[in-house]
């Protein structure tokens, strides 16, 4: 057998070889697990400490996106469709969801827990009015209010059971330990928050005014619901007044928003930027370290402690 044979038989042996070992390659197991999509982080972390691993939970807005402006892309609505059930957090906040018609079983999270109406000030503090404070005029940032977040608990766990009768134990189970978690988050805000020096927090926008009803502190905000509105000039000059007026510490910015108005007035007032994270979504980095929405509410806590110069 000359070389050139030689070779030809070689590569067809290999590629005999090869096929084989394809074949007899065990298939990819297919994930039987009903599906539930969920649109927002707080929604995510409820599903997913009740349902643990016996439901496939579809991230609608992926980590590192921003909440306000996300569109979901065909592929991830595909997933939508053959969710068995969808849960979505409402009150404006995800402009897709408008005029779409879902296949299966879907939730407004926003029709199940109390809605908190904008003051009146709170139109008027600042010069940029944005669509969702025009016409909306409510607040959809309801996750921060740990009394809504159980009662968004209460009603995922109820529909999970639904989809999973075989697995009611457990997901009651689940919900009352992320109940306790989250009457003792309350209990740590209340603790820490009850006798502090100063009573206003500035931030990026105005996405805390759950927080601050609940626990006694005021928010100043740069730009008003949507964060990536552009303040005026007037707005910063506002802002710089408070912060001069309240001798207010620290100004915080957020992660899926430019930082850049929030270091100007920061500079101009000489005080520090942090980072308060208004759980609309999670950032990657955030997301990598499997931080949840207590991990990060504590954080914030911890923050917003400091600003106010509680004891």
């Amino acid at each position: 057998m000359n070389n050139t044979k030689k070779i030809v038989f070689a590569v067809i042996v290999v590629a005999i070889i090869a096929m084989l070992f394809i074949l007899n390659q065990e298939k990819a197991p297919v994930d039987k697990r009903k599906m539930v999509a969920v649109s927002t982080f707080s929604l995510y972390d409820i599903t997913k400490h009740i349902a643990g691993d016996t439901l496939k939970i579809v991230n609608i807005i992926p980590f590192g996106v921003d909440a306000h402006s996300f569109e979901p892309t065909p592929k991830l609505m595909a997933e939508i469709e053959r969710s068995a059930l969808v849960i979505y957090s409402g009150a404006g906040l995800e402009p897709w969801t408008r005029g779409y018609e879902f296949k299966n079983k879907v939730i407004d999270m926003s029709k199940h827990v109390r809605i908190r109406e904008l003051d009146a000030d709170e139109h008027e503090h600042h010069t940029h009015h944005d669509e969702q404070c025009i016409h909306n005029k409510i607040d959809p940032h309801y996750w921060l209010d740990f009394a809504n977040m159980e009662k968004a608990t209460e009603l995922v766990t109820q529909e999970l059971i639904k989809l999973e009768p075989k697995n009611e134990l457990m997901y009651i189970k689940n919900k009352e330990k992320y109940i306790k978690m989250l009457n003792s988050l309350n209990q740590a805000f209340s603790n820490t928050l009850k006798s502090c020096m100063l009573d206003t927090i500035i931030v990026n926008h105005n996405a805390f005014g759950y927080l601050s009803h609940r626990f006694g502190f005021h928010v100043e905000s740069l730009s008003g619901l949507v964060p990536q509105a552009q303040p005026s000039a007037k707005d910063m000059s506002r802002v710089i007044q408070v912060i001069q007026e309240h001798d207010v510490p620290v100004v915080f910015a957020e992660s899926f928003v430019s930082a850049k108005a929030m270091q100007s007035v920061a500079d101009e007032a000489k005080v520090k930027v942090e980072v308060l994270q208004p759980l609309g979504n999670i950032t990657a980095d955030e997301a990598k370290k499997n931080l949840t929405y207590e991990d990060i509410m504590r954080e914030n806590l911890q923050k917003i402690h400091k600003a106010l110069m509680c004891r």
